[in-house]
């Protein structure tokens, strides 16, 4: 008797649940909240704390806001955003100010 060896069906789809869920387990956050798909996420961080997540392999940090205007931390660069402005290019990566609220700061990081 011969043992059934896997298919290349039942592979493929273990294959696809174990990228899914490596790509779920990539992210982590303290003092945010991140939404992520599989070429973007969207990072929102809670204002006044130390807010970070690491997102799509970087890590992301709030560092100020002051009215429409933040610096966060991206792959250890320092960026200035405004709501509105074109993605600023970080390491492959872009990265734009989508909101800013007297408790929060969303932001957009994309492949």
């Amino acid at each position: 008797m011969t043992p059934h060896l896997p298919t290349r069906k039942t592979l493929g789809l273990l294959a696809g649940l174990a990228l899914g869920a490596a790509l779920l387990a990539g992210c982590s956050s303290e003092g945010a909240s991140t939404d992520c798909g599989l070429d973007a996420c969207t990072v929102t961080f809670d204002r006044g704390v130390e807010a970070q997540a690491n997102v799509l392999g970087v890590e992301a940090r709030l560092v100020g806001a002051q009215d429409d205007q933040v610096t966060i931390e991206v792959a250890g660069e320092q960026l200035s955003l405004t709501v509105g402005e074109q993605a600023a290019d970080v390491g492959g990566l872009a990265v734009t100010l989508d909101s800013v609220t007297d408790s929060e700061v969303k932001v957009r990081i994309s492949r």
